[in-house]
């Protein structure tokens, strides 16, 4: 079973930046679709981006375009999650998510497996 680690999170002052990590473990994710989604406290989570196993092909929220790269490095089994132009609605836990099946789905319930999440705050 894949394990997936998230990491890169933090405290940010509005309109900077981070990168978000996210490392596989055990196998290999040039299977999976991968993707990243963030729950803020009292909502449900959100989907962010997501990338194909090849990294081809993207899709972002609209809250996230623009804003927001995800990128992938196969080799060294990693996703990644570049945030700019940070705002305080982008205060969240972040998590990183993988699907066996084609596909740059949107809804959570379509990803099989999941890292613990790395918080990101972003002070106004």
């Amino acid at each position: 079973q894949v394990q997936l680690v998230e990491s890169g999170g933090g405290l940010v002052q509005a309109g900077g930046s981070l990168r978000l990590s996210c490392a596989a473990s055990r196998r290999t994710l040039s299977n999976y679709v991968m993707g990243w989604f963030r729950q803020a406290p009292g909502k449900e989570r959100e989907f962010v981006a997501a990338i194909s196993w090849n990294g081809g092909s993207t899709k972002y929220a609209d809250s996230a375009s623009g804003r927001f790269t995800i990128s992938r490095d196969n080799a060294k089994n990693t996703v990644y999650l570049q945030m700019n132009s940070l705002t305080f609605e982008d205060t969240a836990v972040y998590f990183c998510a993988g699907r066996v099946s084609y596909g740059l789905a949107m809804s959570a319930g379509e990803y099989n497996i999941w890292g613990r999440g790395t918080q990101v705050t972003v002070s106004s």
